[in-house]
Formats: C-alpha cells, structure tokens, sequence
C-alpha cells in the first residue's frame, strides 16, 4: 500500500507553493519525518516530512512546479525494502568498557572562602 505525498495547509491567505528541491530521490528509503521534499511560497519555505516509512516510490510533481494545497506529490511504498535498509542502518551496540576510576583533585579546606561585599556585609551584621 503506497501513501501519498500531499502539500500541507501552508497558512490562512496562502494557496500555492513551488516545489524548490526534492530532498530524497525515487528508490530512497524513507523513516517517519524524514524531510522529503522543499516547498516555497511568497513568505515561507517549509519541508514536507514522511507520513510513514517506507521507500520513495514516485515523485508525481518535478522541480520549479507550482502546486495546490492538497495536491499529490509523490507517494511512499511501504514494505520489506524499508525495514531491511533500517535495520542495514542500525548501528551495532558499542562495546561495554570498563570503568575508569577519575582522579578528584582535592582542594585544601580554608575558611578563605571567596565572599562578595554584599554577603561580607550580611555576614558581618548577623
């Protein structure tokens, strides 16, 4: 099952928007919020994110296109090839070391303690 790409609510006066730059190309794998693809308007730039992950199937609205709110640009296929390329992705767990004992430096108690004028004073009146 393939889920569509679709240009957001992008404010109260705006309509449209330009498709300024694909982030992912088709075949790419895809993760939930994954920015896909730049939109622009008169005010505002904004990335379109993945609904859900899966594998970039088709891009349907090419570069320098101007576009609706709610029209479709590309759609996502969701399957296997998205979960084996995540798990490819996943990093091996990092070895267990050892705990290394830190070395406290320790400060030699003094009553010389750094005091501002105003806790000098305080500390003189009561």
């Amino acid at each position: 099952m393939a889920t569509e790409i679709i240009v957001p609510a992008l404010g109260e006066s705006v309509t449209e928007a330009t498709v300024a730059k694909w982030l992912k190309k088709v075949g790419d794998a895809v993760a939930v919020d994954d920015p896909l693809v730049e939109l622009e308007t008169d005010k505002v730039t904004l990335e379109v994110n993945a609904k859900e992950a899966g594998v970039l199937k088709e891009i349907k609205v090419e570069t320098g296109a101007n576009v609706e709110v709610g029209a479709v640009l590309g759609s996502i296929a969701a399957g296997g090839a998205a979960a084996a390329s995540a798990k490819a992705a996943a990093p091996a767990p990092a070895k267990k070391s050892e705990p290394v004992a830190a070395k406290v430096a320790s400060k030699p108690a003094s009553n010389d303690a750094f005091l501002s004028p105003a806790v000098r004073k305080l500390v003189d009146d009561n």
